[in-house]
């Protein structure tokens, strides 16, 4: 099983396009070819807006699928490969990554059965691939019910601010009480304005957190988002993109 990378934090915080442009770095920039695995475990399903791809096809359909396929398939029919089959609809292969996403089931009920398809999607699939990264929900709902199996590295993003860095060190404590397994806690700190840095990252380390990268405030990423253009294009020269550096530096990538 190759590594295992979650991202968290809380919403408006900008999670989900560092997510975003630490899969554009290890596509275009790393120098490395990785057999990637990209899933997009928020039901809002932003990720993939975000690279540029249109998902038809969720996690959340196959619950659909799933549950219709008890009155509708033989009684002899095999679920595993049912499973499967419906499995290999919906995985999206991008350039330089694969892509599963989350989305949401249509109707009501529990989701409970989206997020034991997730659990049994992961299950099947991560051993194939040298690296996954995961853009979670704000929040540790994903890890509590143990959807997400064990980490080598959960990355919370935060703001600035030392009311935001503690968001990291309540993650930390709460990812203790419910025994998540990780090998690592880094922090991305987001939108860093001049002049911040060496307070940001003194109060880090007055909480007892490692700091990966301090993005900056990014006027092309700021316009990038206010379009909604996918973050995959990104020009090379943009000081977010180049932060990524140190980012996946840090991680061993």
């Amino acid at each position: 099983m190759g590594k295992i990378i979650a991202v968290t934090g809380k919403g408006g915080t900008g999670k989900t396009a560092v997510t975003a442009m630490l899969i554009r770095y290890l596509v275009k920039d790393s120098g490395k070819k990785y057999r990637m695995l990209v899933i997009d475990a928020d039901a809002d399903a932003n990720l993939a807006d975000a690279l540029g791809v249109k998902a038809d096809k969720t996690i959340g359909d196959m619950r659909e699928f799933m549950q219709r396929s008890r009155y509708t398939t033989p009684p002899e029919t095999d679920k595993q490969v049912l499973f499967e089959s419906k499995l290999f609809e919906i995985l999206l292969e991008e350039d330089g990554y694969d892509l599963l996403v989350m989305g949401k089931p249509e109707g009501s009920g529990c989701y409970c059965f989206v997020n034991n398809l997730l659990r049994g999607v992961m299950d099947k699939t991560v051993a194939d691939y040298d690296l996954v990264v995961i853009d979670t929900p704000a929040g540790l709902e994903h890890f509590s019910r143990k959807t997400i199996p064990d980490l080598d590295d959960l990355i919370v993003v935060t703001d600035e601010s030392r009311r935001g860095l503690t968001t990291g060190e309540r993650i930390r404590d709460l990812a203790k009480e419910i025994e998540l397994k990780y090998k690592n806690l880094y922090v991305i700190v987001n939108k860093v304005t001049p002049g911040h840095r060496d307070a940001v990252l003194e109060n880090a380390r007055s909480l007892g957190l490692k700091v990966i990268g301090t993005i900056p405030y990014d006027e092309s990423l700021a316009k990038f988002d206010l379009v909604g253009d996918p973050l995959m294009g990104l020009p090379d020269d943009s000081p977010a993109v180049h932060e990524m550096l140190q980012v996946v530096r840090e991680l061993g990538l």
